[in-house]
């Protein structure tokens, strides 16, 4: 697909909107149109990159089990996507459109392209044109039929695309400020006489149009010049950075907004290695549970419901394994973790990665003895009391 057509087609379902202003190019507009883009869809691939990260935990009558639902989600959803694939476009789907439609065929889980959605109040929504790919289902979809996900009632990409509006205009006064300010400036002065020959109107669009241009594009060039002409630099290129620095500043502020509209630290969507652990800690928690929470309530009630949920068989995203873990680092903490009892070995060896142990022992709960409770300790105060008086 060329850029042309990319543009139309974003433009023509309100993906991109732009308003060029009296005397901007297309070019401008392709720039500015860049810079949103990159900025959302670097947001988009992050939060995608976190959602693929985490294991889809499967659970039956209140214990973890790893069947054809658990496959389904982490390994295999459809004949054509691993998973990874499929929650790309599936979180995709959701932040573009600010909505996503799954349906299920052939025990196949797809990411819809397109639907009709007819809302009802007390009745089930009924969707209709479900297309995926190049193939339409001639069929309708109750919402207790589908999986149906809304992101929140305000689309936030049509909130900060008319802000880029407003503040591409700046990036693009930048730009040309930039331009103007590296290029060459001069006056060229012609005398009565060389206005007076019979050839003048040639010579100077010769001059204008040919010399000059070839003289000012080269990095070594002389410029011949006849009789009555002369040329008077005024304005030589400058090799300041301080302009190109203004224009990023202000890219990045569109990588801040579009951060803040997604619950993203703009730090870490920015880069910046300076406040990481923090930066990654509040993405987790503003941005990745929340989402994870609306996914997993949406999954368990329409493929599990309530039947299913008295029952202890439910779906849950463990958001643990999005952060990296270094052994080495942890070793104490993994050390109070099986000491104090709360967790088993296999707990830990799946927290950091590693396949579990296929032993009993490493399914038990161990506690030092540094540990026991407030009545065992009275008791063994008491009993040194007696023995002191014996």
């Amino acid at each position: 697909m060329g850029i042309l057509t990319w543009i139309k087609s974003r433009m023509s379902n309100g993906e991109i909107t732009v308003t060029p202003t009296d005397g901007a190019d297309f070019f401008s507009l392709l720039g500015e149109t860049y810079i949103r883009e990159l900025a959302f869809w670097s947001a988009v691939n992050m939060i995608a990159n976190s959602i693929s990260k985490c294991e889809f935990k499967t659970f039956l009558n209140g214990k973890e089990v790893k069947d054809r639902e658990y496959y389904l989600f982490n390994i295999e959803p459809n004949k054509n996507q691993n998973s990874s694939a499929f929650i790309h476009q599936w979180i995709s789907q959701l932040y573009r459109k600010n909505e996503c439609l799954i349906i299920e065929e052939n025990g196949q889980l797809l990411v819809a392209d397109s639907y009709i959605r007819k809302p009802y109040a007390l009745l089930d929504d009924v969707f209709t044109g479900v297309t995926v790919g190049d193939f339409t289902f001639n069929r309708s979809y109750t919402q207790a039929d589908v999986l149906y996900f809304k992101l929140s009632e305000q689309d936030m990409r049509k909130v900060t695309a008319g802000l880029y509006e407003s503040y591409g205009k700046l990036i693009t006064y930048g730009m040309k400020s930039y331009q103007k300010s590296r290029g060459n400036r001069g006056t060229l002065n012609i005398s009565t006489l060389a206005q007076g020959k019979i050839d003048y109107k040639e010579t100077v669009e010769k001059l204008l149009n040919e010399r000059f241009k070839t003289f000012f594009n080269a990095e070594n060039a002389v410029l011949p010049l006849f009789d009555g002409y002369s040329y008077t630099d005024i304005g030589s290129k400058t090799y300041s950075n301080e302009g190109t620095r203004d224009i990023r500043a202000m890219m990045d502020d569109i990588s801040d907004f579009t951060a803040k509209g997604f619950g993203i630290p703009p730090a870490l969507l920015r880069g910046d290695v300076a406040g990481i652990k923090d930066a990654l800690e509040s993405f987790l928690t503003f941005c990745v549970d929340p989402l994870c929470d609306m996914l997993q309530e949406e999954i368990n009630r329409k493929r599990s419901g309530y039947a299913g949920f008295k029952a202890g068989t439910y779906l849950q995203i463990d958001t643990k394994a999005i952060k990296h873990v270094d052994l080495l680092s942890v070793s104490t903490a993994i050390d109070k973790l099986v000491a104090s009892g709360a967790f088993c070995i296999n707990d830990i060896r799946k927290l950091v990665g590693e396949e579990p142990i296929d032993e009993p022992w490493a399914w038990q709960h161990f506690m030092t003895k540094n540990y026991s409770t407030v009545a065992d300790l009275l008791a063994a105060l008491e009993g040194g009391e007696t023995n002191e008086k014996l």
